[in-house]
């Protein structure tokens, strides 16, 4: 990632944070990493779901730190280390936000015009198509997200919403670039850890609500809190507020926004502001008819899925929230491109069946994703699907069931095992699907499932989408669902990938 410049030193006072004595000392940068301190460096030891960061204060004082941002406990495990350093000593009751709010003022600059999303599902495809239209409209704009920094200036990202640090380290480079607009996905888990509470934003999107996560979530309830703290908390009050109605949570999201005072715009199919009216599908794409105010409007979108009408509308909705006129924004929808991983046509045989590759991996994605390919397809519609390891196991057999009841042909495969027994994931997607096929190799079951496509099939690759690599214990083995599309049509058909 390339940094314009290195923040200038600051007093400590000057990042809004107040030590224990009163000591103000210069700080020269910010770490959550230990290994990461320099001499002069705030150090911010923050509670972890495993094991806290006050156990690291020790090995940062060492390393020349000359503040410590921690809670009450993190001063606790180190607290004969803390008095024998003379280093300032910051408790807050909440470090993670003190540390986002702390990083905004380090770094001082992000895109003067900031956006960003939640939800299970759409979050990659809204943000996408939020920096397409802004791009079409003139303006210097990016996504951040699940697929690192795009757009006008490109970075990789390790998370979809990284930590502060991160996060406005990247904020900050894109200003120096000339970056005006900013469109970002908000994770449930970013947004239970504060990562975002140090951006300024002009407008919030929520997309849905369905399971996913509760690996990390203790509840369903709690995952919903979570995405509600972006309107709850991150929004301002006088920022505004696109739901989509469509989601049996949304009417309860549009009431936690207008609750606080923002202006809220509503999309959805037959309803909202932003009224989707009709849609037709053919091979390539869609129309769309839909409602704004007084008007009714009629456009082309290049894009596979029924479902990419409400990303595409939802990301109406935030261009308009940012100060975008209306009808300049619905002009550009006829030019907007296929999301990287999502519903992406990866490969065509030479009988004209079709494969696509897809990010659903939760149920409620498969099932949307097959049935939102259904009607563009005239033959039999294959799936493959699988479980990523160490994730929420609950919804494993739920992945099966929504495959098998929307797919006529279903291959259950590996997806990222991580720690976990192959086997027992594809075991636990097939009690789901009991009629599926197994294949463990994933490039052997896209090779079969590209094998099974006749005239007017289609093959839907689901659960990996854009990534380049499969997950296999601890390491991370060279593996992308497009290109294997493409080698398994090129074994077949002949020709080359």
């Amino acid at each position: 990632m390339s940094i314009a410049e290195t923040p200038a030193a600051k007093p400590l006072s000057q990042l809004a944070l107040s030590s224990r004595g009163g000591a103000d000392p210069i700080v020269t940068g910010l770490a959550v990493d230990s290994r990461e301190v320099r001499e002069g460096f705030l150090f911010a030891a923050l509670p972890g779901t495993r094991v806290h960061g006050g156990e690291f204060i020790q090995y940062a004082l060492r390393m020349g730190a000359a503040a410590i941002l921690t809670d009450a406990e993190g001063a606790r495990l180190a607290e004969t280390e803390l008095a024998a350093s003379g280093a300032a000593l910051v408790v807050a009751e909440d470090p993670r936000q003190a540390l986002a709010f702390t990083a905004a003022l380090w770094f001082g600059a992000q895109p003067a015009t900031m956006a960003a999303v939640t939800g299970t599902n759409g979050k990659t495809s809204v943000a996408t198509f939020l920096r397409q239209i802004w791009i079409e409209l003139g303006h210097a704009a990016i996504n951040l997200g699940t697929t690192g920094v795009e757009g006008a200036w490109s970075a990789p990202l390790a998370h979809t919403t990284p930590e502060p640090i991160t996060l406005h380290r990247a904020l900050a480079a894109a200003a120096a670039q000339g970056i005006t607009h900013a469109a970002m996905e908000a994770s449930s888990h970013g947004l239970e850890q504060r990562r975002l509470d140090g951006v300024s934003l002009k407008a919030a999107g929520f997309t849905n609500f369905t399971q996913d996560h509760l690996d990390y979530h203790d509840t369903f309830q709690a995952y919903f809190a979570a995405k509600a703290g972006l309107f709850r908390r991150v929004l301002p009050a006088d920022g505004t507020a696109v739901v989509n109605l469509d989601d049996s949570r949304g009417a309860e999201m549009r009431a936690i926004a207008a609750a606080r005072g923002q202006r809220v715009i509503t999309v959805g199919q037959g309803v909202g502001d932003i009224n989707l009216l009709s849609q037709r599908f053919d091979a390539t794409g869609q129309d769309l008819r839909f409602g704004h105010g007084e008007r009714v409007y009629q456009t082309r979108l290049n894009l596979i899925g029924g479902f990419q009408a409400q990303n595409v509308l939802m990301a109406c909705g935030l261009a308009i929230s940012c100060g975008d006129a209306a009808g300049d924004v619905f002009d550009t929808l006829e030019r907007l491109t296929t999301v990287r991983g999502r519903m992406q046509l990866a490969a065509t045989r030479a009988n004209g069946a079709t494969a696509f590759v897809d990010y659903a991996h939760t149920p409620d994605a498969v099932a949307t994703a097959l049935r939102a390919l259904r009607p563009h397809v005239m033959g039999r519609l294959i799936a493959i699907v699988g479980a990523g390891g160490d994730r929420d196991t609950t919804k494993r057999p739920l992945m099966g069931r929504a495959a098998a009841e929307n797919a006529d042909l279903l291959i259950v495969t590996d997806d990222n095992p991580r720690s976990e027994d192959p086997a027992a994931i594809r075991a636990a997607v097939l009690a789901g699907a009991p009629d599926a096929s197994e294949v463990g190799d994933r490039a052997e079951a896209i090779l079969r499932g590209v094998d099974a496509l006749g005239r007017g099939d289609a093959l839907l690759i689901a659960g990996k989408g854009h990534e380049t690599g499969q997950i296999v214990g601890d390491d991370i083995l060279p593996f992308d669902d497009v290109e294997q599309a493409s080698v398994a049509v090129a074994a077949l058909d002949g020709g080359s990938a």
